[in-house]
Order: structure tokens, then C-alpha cells, then sequence
């Protein structure tokens, strides 16, 4: 289909107001008399709360409130369970949601338990530091394992054990598979924590004004309209009387799709208590302990095939850490569960994970939301099994995958969406095939490497796919709007941390309107302007608010080309719109200006046909039956450094499908973000606790992020299905550049090191940990 502004590389909109720090930023808020709220932190992991003391913070100047579990009254409970399971068959969960501040006990370091308000952040800081908090410490619980067992402490003294939820999926019947295997292979896998580590921070301004009886929000969150709604709900107010404002953000990444956070509950509440603006931005060592955090899984698997490397069967019993609450439900560990099958045929499969409570932060999604899980358990599996067999690792994959004529595949198990986990669209051969070409494989492997080795270098490649499943419901919102001047206003409810909606949207609306993308202007993140959405998350801007972008403005379309017809006395066929204009095709001087029509459409008096709407505006709704199913490939090259175990890559390969690109520029650039965070997971970032629940790096100083400097060359390039789920056949793309970087880095990195007997089972690596491997493979040896 051709098209004017979709597929353009158009600059980003809103990039000027950025680049030139006009942006707005909730820390960039300030409001007459604005309070400032400081948290008195849990030092232990695990413990009985005995006493506080707050007589010495109440006596500092400055010191307005200072509240505890206790001052709250009624207004303490937990909070909402935000996602509830899926209707699996075989599935136990226990629901236990985080406070607004302790009460009674605590359960990770950095848990709030007493909220401080002054005059300035300053003396919030000094008073908390006066505030004494006897804590009876119990033991932690960090291992995910030692969680289930008879002595490990309870976090939640109500459950007989620390069993967040238990699941079972299957189909076929794997038992019976594996009595015709020729190859069965059974592997430990562990994926540890990582934190998001966003460029800003959390953050929250409530302002209660008590003569409008209104509530006003600005929050660094993923979801304003559900933060509105939580909230109304919280404070007996109507959710008319909330405005919550999502301004710019920087940086979501899933913890900011987390709502209800304690800071959430609480400063709105102080705000009506004290009728004062009060202000609360987390600092980095408070994003470490307070924020949610992702990853953490074991994995025992056992895997079969037959001789001529195709797969049989999968059985998967893993253990997955929830950290201390679960108010995100089985979101991270279902998409594990999900993900593991990838575009392979996998006619027999078993699936089985518990959930455990841990005395950590919360776990959440964070980008990729536990499909790295399932694609590093089953692409090192390919792996592991291709060099038993003796079959190439491009040959395994090839051998394995769904064929093109396999759509729609249902899976039969049940997805995060509470829908059957159905691909709806994709055809991967031409993908790897394009990986394969991009990075040069043949070439590289018969020719370069063996160079490179003789010369003494230890060079690998890899390559591995995965599949994403992006654009779930329940629904977006969208209204467009002509003005007078001939511009476009576009509301929407999801908010925007960085991918690009202000341009993407716009072209989209532009397409239809055929106005030029910088004279369309986009409203998100604010409830006030548009009253219905869920939220940016999993990968669903486009195909959800995209479509629902697009069929409002081809709503509009419709009424400027009815109106325009009986203006000019021709069929609407016969029209197009062009450059903020209407005119008959071929007859340039026929030209009605949208701004035009839009006036003449909101009359200020008069008579008007009953049923007439005023306006050139349309509202619009989109809502997808399932979510539509992203896939691609990645390969690089990689060089180790055997004195330093320091890891270079070369070069990195993306192929990826996500139907029409609506702007290959910005997709290129979330591709790009996804690597980096990527290769942060695999190499350099890991949380570190000790025995005694202590997260030991909490800080840039220790906990080491990728830089622009170890950065490769990233070569993107695409395929194309149309889903024929969403009307611009579109798939989503914010996740797919990080999923697959871990199995990759992995398979390179035993390629690059091909006489050592290293087999890479754990996530993330780093040098001292390869060096490690290297030794333990040496001591095997």
C-alpha cells in the first residue's frame, strides 16, 4: 500500500523542546508553598518493627508532618493487585500486595516506614535522619530456592510457606515424546536480577486545592489514567476530581508501569491532609531499594530431539523471585513461560514454575518483562544440542522453525493477556537468512575466523532468534481534532517516556489527514485531555493507540470529504486531501483549507441538520482481540581479551519484524536502546546481595552500566508480516532490541573460546564470572 508519511524517516517532534530544556520534567515543577516529603528507609532486609521515635525530627524548624503506619488511620492498606492471573487451569496464587508504609514489620532493605514533610527537601533529609526505628531482625531470605524450604523465615506470616504462586501449562504430551528422542539434554539455567537504572528517577508532585475540591498529580508513571483511578479510588474523591499529568519522562522501562508505589499512595494524601503541594523525587540510591527490579529465575530443563536435530519436546520446572510483594501478578514469569517455545515447533511441552516471596525489592517488568528468560533457556538448548549432533547453529534453527503457512499458531497455553497464546503472523526463514547475510557469517567463519585464531585472537559469532509478543489490550483511546488554523491536535491517554509518540502518531494521523506532521500536535500522558487508556507498556504504543490514532483521524477524514463533496458538488471519491487541504483530484484550484472547514463545522449560530456534530473531531477506540507477535534475529561478533576476560563486540546484526514501519529512524533508535540494555544484562550489570539481604552495589560507583564507548556498530534492518490484528497491520518494537542479547552473547562467546569446554548456563557475566567458567571448564578437563 503506498503511503506519504508512514515509513518516512521523519525527525523526531518533540525533540527540539528536549535538546533545548524546554521539556517538562515532574522535578521541573514548582508550585507556591510546595512541601517536600523525605522517607525514612528500612536499613534491614527482615524484621519486626518495635519502636519510633520521631520527638527530635518534629522539634527541627522547618518540619511540618511527620507520619508513620499509624498516623495514617483508615487511609493504610495495602496496595491494589494490579494484574490478576490469567484463567490458567492448574494455578495457585497468593496475592500480597505492598503498604503504604510499614506497619508491624518489614520485608527488604529500603521499605518506607516513616514519611517526613518540611519546608525544603534538606530538612526533610536531616529530620528523617533524627528519626529512631528499633528493628528486631529476622532472618532474610535471598536465595530463591532456600525460599521454599521448612526453616526459611516467612515474609508473609499468614502463608504456610514463601509460595508467591504456582502454575502449570502443557501441551501434548511430553513423557511420551521423550520415549522416541535420540538426543535428551538437561540443563541448569540461571538468570539473575538487574534494575533499570533510568536517566530519571521517580518522581511525584500532589497538589489538593480545597476550594475546587480537585487533586492534581504529576507523576514519572507509565499509566495516568490508572493512577488517576487508583487514586480517586484511595482518597473518596470522583475521578473527575483527579488530574493526574504524565509529563515527559525519562525513562519507563516497566518499574514505571508499577502503580500504586508507597510514594504513590502516600503524597497525594499529605497533600490533602496539610492543603499544600508536596513534592517527592527519589534519589539514585533510593531508585536501587525502592524501585522494582526484574530477572532473577532458575531453570531446570530437560529438552529432546531426534538425530536429524528437530525438536520433540520441552519440560521446564523453574523458580521465579517476586521479591517481597506481588502486586504485578505472574505477568514476568507467564511471558517466561510463553516466550521458551520462540518461533520453533515445540509440539510437546511442559511448563511449571513457582513463585516465591524474597526479602527484595518487588520484581515488575522491566524491558523484555521474562521473555529473556524463556529465549536464553531454549536458544542455548539449539545450541547445546547442535554441537552434540553435530548440525550447524544456523541449521538448528532453520530445521525447527514454524513454516510461513503455520498462521495464525496456537500454542495452547494461556498468555499474560488471559488469552490463548496465539502467533498471529511472521515468517522467520528470510529474517535469519538476512542476519546471516548482514553479518557475513559464511565468510567470516571460513575465512576471517581462521585468520583471527591463527593470529592468536579469539574471535566468536552467534546467532539467535526470538519471538515478542507486543501490542495486548485491553484498549486505547485516541481523539483528533482540526482546528481553525488548520492544524491537528491528537489526545491520547498513554503517556510517553522517550519512543517517540509526538512524531510517530502524528504521521500516522497525517497519513490519513494529509497534513504535514509538524503541524500535528500530540496531548498525552495527561487525564484532563483525554480520560481512558492503560498505559505504554509491553511494547503496545503502536498497535494499540497507533490504531487508535488512526481511526479517529480516518473518522475526521471522513466527515472533511462529506462536507467537502457537498461543497463542491462531487462524490467523495473524487477528492483528496493534500498539504492541510480538500480538493477534487486533478484540480488544484478546487482547494477548501481544513481550518476553513473547521470553522464553518463549529457554527455559533444557526440552524444545523438534527444529528449534526460540530467540528472536525473524532474519538475513537481501539482494542486488539490478542496481542500480535513480533519476531527477528540477532548476530554479532565478539572478541575475548584472555588476559583480562574484557569482551569487545565487533559488530551486532539486527533483523526484525514489526509489520509497517511507521518511522524506521525512531525504530532504529529503540532497537539500538534495547541492545545497550541488552549487553548491559549480559556483561556488566548485576545486583549483588549478601546473606543478610544488603544489596552491596547500590550505586553507579558499583553497579556498572554500559557506556557509549563499548557500544558496536548496530545494523538494523527489517522484514515485513502485517498482523491482520490491528487496521495498520503494524507489531510492536520497544522490546525487541534487548530480549535476545544474553543467548547471544552466550553462543558468541563459547564460539570465540571453541577448545576451553565452556558451557555458559547464567546471566548476567562479567570477567571475573568468565574467568571463573574458564576455570571451572579447565578443572573438568
Amino acid at each position: 500500500m503506498e503511503t506519504r508519511y508512514i515509513g518516512q524517516r521523519i525527525k523526531r517532534n518533540e525533540d527540539p523542546r528536549l535538546l533545548t530544556g524546554q521539556a517538562l520534567f515532574v522535578d521541573d515543577v514548582h508550585l507556591p508553598g510546595m512541601l517536600h516529603a523525605a522517607f525514612v528507609r528500612s536499613p534491614y532486609a527482615h524484621g519486626y518493627i518495635k519502636s519510633i521515635d520521631v520527638t527530635a525530627a518534629k522539634e527541627r524548624p522547618g518540619v511540618v508532618a511527620i507520619y508513620t503506619a499509624d498516623d495514617l488511620g483508615d487511609y493504610w492498606e495495602p496496595g491494589p493487585l494490579l494484574v490478576s492471573p490469567p484463567p490458567i487451569e492448574r494455578l495457585t496464587f497468593h496475592a500480597r500486595c505492598q503498604v503504604p508504609l510499614a506497619k508491624d514489620k518489614v520485608r527488604h532493605v529500603g521499605e518506607a516506614i516513616v514519611l517526613v514533610i518540611a519546608e525544603s527537601r534538606y530538612l526533610a533529609e536531616d529530620a528523617a535522619e533524627d528519626i529512631l526505628v528499633d528493628i528486631e531482625p529476622i532472618g532474610a531470605v535471598v536465595d530463591i530456592e532456600y525460599a521454599l524450604s521448612p526453616d526459611a523465615p516467612l515474609l508473609h506470616e499468614d502463608l504456610d510457606q514463601n509460595l508467591a504462586a504456582h502454575v502449570i501449562q502443557e501441551r501434548g504430551n511430553y513423557e511420551e515424546a521423550r520415549k522416541h528422542a535420540d538426543l535428551i539434554l538437561t540443563r541448569r539455567f540461571d538468570y539473575d536480577r538487574g534494575t533499570a537504572a533510568a536517566m530519571e528517577n521517580r518522581g511525584i508532585v500532589a497538589d489538593w486545592d480545597a476550594r475546587t475540591q480537585t487533586m492534581t498529580i504529576h507523576d514519572t508513571t507509565q499509566a495516568p489514567v490508572i493512577i488517576r483511578n487508583i487514586m480517586a479510588g484511595r482518597l473518596g474523591l470522583t475521578e473527575s476530581q483527579v488530574r493526574v499529568i504524565a509529563p515527559f519522562v525519562g525513562g519507563g522501562f516497566g518499574p514505571k508501569i508499577m502503580m500504586g508505589y508507597p510514594e504513590e499512595l502516600c503524597i497525594p494524601w499529605v497533600s490533602m491532609q496539610l492543603n499544600r503541594p508536596v513534592k517527592w523525587i527519589e534519589d539514585r540510591q533510593e531508585n536501587f531499594f525502592a524501585t522494582t527490579q526484574e530477572r532473577g529465575q532458575i531453570h531446570d530443563v530437560e529438552i529432546a530431539f531426534k538425530n536429524d536435530g528437530t525438536i520433540l519436546g520441552v519440560r521446564d520446572h523453574f523458580v521465579h523471585d517476586s521479591g517481597a510483594y506481588d502486586p504485578y501478578g505472574l505477568t514476568v514469569p507467564i511471558n517466561s513461560q510463553c516466550t521458551l517455545l520462540g518461533p520453533y515447533s515445540i509440539p510437546n511441552y511442559y511448563s511449571e514454575f513457582k513463585a516465591v516471596f524474597t526479602t527484595k525489592p518487588i520484581v515488575t517488568p522491566y524491558r523484555g518483562a521474562g521473555r529473556q528468560h524463556g529465549v536464553f533457556v531454549i536458544e542455548r538448548l539449539l545450541d547445546l544440542a547442535g554441537k552434540e549432533l553435530g548440525i550447524d547453529l544456523i541449521e538448528m534453527r532453520r530445521r525447527n522453525f514454524l513454516p510461513p503457512d503455520a498462521f495464525p499458531h496456537d500454542n495452547n497455553i494461556i498468555y499474560q493477556d488471559f488469552a490463548p497464546l496465539v502467533y498471529d503472523s511472521g515468517d522467520y526463514i528470510p529474517a535469519l537468512e538476512k542476519a546471516v547475510k548482514l553479518i557475513d557469517y559464511e565468510n567470516f567463519t571460513q575465512n576471517e575466523q581462521p585468520k583471527l585464531r591463527a593470529a592468536g585472537k579469539h574471535v566468536g559469532i552467534g546467532v539467535v532468534a526470538y519471538v515478542e509478543g507486543t501490542g495486548i489490550g485491553p484498549y486505547e483511546g485516541a481523539r483528533v481534532t482540526v482546528g481553525a488554523n488548520g492544524k491537528v491536535s491528537v489526545a491520547t491517554g498513554v503517556g510517553t517516556q522517550g519512543q517517540g509518540h509526538f512524531t510517530t502518531f502524528a504521521q500516522i494521523v497525517s497519513e490519513q489527514l494529509g497534513v504535514d506532521p509538524a503541524d500535528v500536535y500530540l496531548i498525552s500522558g495527561d487525564t484532563a485531555e483525554f480520560h481512558w487508556g492503560a498505559g505504554t507498556f509491553a511494547s503496545r504504543g503502536i498497535t494499540v493507540a497507533g490504531s487508535a490514532c488512526h481511526e479517529a483521524a480516518k473518522r475526521v477524514r471522513e466527515k472533511v470529504l462529506k462536507m467537502a463533496g457537498e461543497k463542491l458538488e462531487v462524490a467523495e471519491e473524487d477528492l483528496e486531501l493534500i498539504d492541510g487541504t480538500v480538493r477534487v483530484k486533478g484540480v488544484p484550484e478546487s482547494a477548501l483549507k481544513l481550518g476553513d472547514l473547521a470553522t464553518e463545522a463549529n457554527p455559533s449560530r444557526g440552524a444545523v441538520e438534527p444529528g449534526t456534530e460540530p467540528g472536525l473531531e473524532s474519538t475513537a477506540y481501539f482494542g486488539p482481540k490478542t496481542g500480535a507477535t513480533a519476531s527477528g534475529v540477532h548476530a554479532l561478533i565478539l572478541e575475548v581479551d584472555m588476559e583480562t576476560m574484557l569482551v569487545k563486540v565487533q559488530k551486532y546484526v539486527v533483523v526484525h519484524d514489526c509489520g509497517p514501519v511507521v518511522n524506521p529512524l525512531i525504530v532504529e533508535g529503540q532497537v539500538h536502546g534495547g541492545v545497550a540494555q541488552g549487553l548491559g544484562n549480559a556483561f556488566y550489570e548485576e545486583l549483588v546481595w549478601d546473606e543478610n539481604g544488603q544489596l552491596l552495589n547500590a550505586s553507579f560507583m558499583d553497579y556498572l552500566l554500559p557506556t557509549a564507548g563499548v557500544m558496536p556498530e548496530i545494523i538494523v534492518d527489517h522484514i515485513e508480516t502485517r498482523s491482520p490484528l490491528n487496521p495498520l497491520g503494524v507489531k510492536g518494537a520497544g522490546e525487541a532490541g534487548a530480549i535476545p542479547v544474553a543467548a547471544l552473547f552466550a553462543q558468541a562467546l563459547e564460539n570465540a573460546l571453541p577448545d576451553s569446554g565452556l558451557e555458559i548456563l547464567q546471566m548476567p557475566l562479567s570477567p571475573n564470572r568468565l574467568f571463573a567458567l574458564m576455570q571451572a571448564a579447565a578443572d573438568r578437563a
